[in-house]
């Protein structure tokens, strides 16, 4: 908490939705020791905005690009890997609607120091921004107990590219248009999806993309 003599902790809001960035800026503004700085609906505006303004924590959603095209945009983990990197002195801190095991893993791993669900507490959301600030963690409780499960059982690590090809199997792509919208051979998405069978323990697509939903490296529907 900051005390009268303090500054304002400096925050940048950084999601796609013009009414949620709204609803944040208020929220937060209207908290003591809180000064929302900037807000953006793009990734790559993001690490602009960071590396220009240099908040203390960016607020960051996951569900920034388009997921059937990957790649087309920055979405909110590559922003975050981008922010972690380039701006150090900046703590991401995810604020999302999605508490999937795959992406709460995926969002620590690439470098964000908190995740907090857009459906809890504000307080949640305070105590995140204010533990981010200062150096530490904080997770929400269901984010908490799928990184807790991970770690207990990590299972198979898919790689990004990997994961992508997974999505747009799960939307019903061909190994063509897989190919086109991730701009490799026909040959190379064979590649990946052997790796991905062999990861997984499937053996065909229907059971890929099922196993892959249940794992929570990605979301059905």
């Amino acid at each position: 908490m900051t005390g009268p003599g303090d500054s304002p902790l400096r925050l940048l809001i950084v999601d796609d939705h013009v009414v949620v960035r709204a609803g944040l800026r208020a929220l937060l503004s209207g908290e003591p020791g809180f000064d929302v700085v900037g807000e953006t609906g793009d990734g790559e505006e993001a690490v602009r905005l960071t590396a220009r303004l240099i908040p203390d924590v960016v607020l960051m959603d996951l569900r920034l690009s388009d997921d059937t095209a990957p790649g087309t945009r920055v979405g909110g983990l590559e922003a975050t890997r981008r922010i972690t990197a380039g701006t150090p002195d900046s703590r991401v801190v995810v604020l999302t609607s999605s508490g999937t095991r795959g992406d709460v893993v995926r969002a620590m791993e690439a470098g964000a120091r908190g995740y907090v669900l857009k459906a809890g507490p504000p307080e949640e959301l305070f105590r995140a921004v204010r533990a981010a600030a200062a150096g530490g963690t904080a997770l929400a409780p269901e984010a908490a107990g799928h990184l807790a499960g991970h770690l207990a059982d990590p299972g198979p690590a898919l790689s990004n590219r990997e994961i992508e090809v997974v999505r747009l199997l799960a939307l019903g792509h061909s190994n063509r248009s897989i190919a086109a919208r991730l701009f490799l051979t026909e040959a190379t998405v064979k590649t990946h999806l052997v790796r991905v069978y062999r990861k997984l323990g499937t053996e065909n697509r229907a059971a890929t993309v099922s196993e892959a939903a249940r794992r929570g490296l990605i979301e059905l529907g």
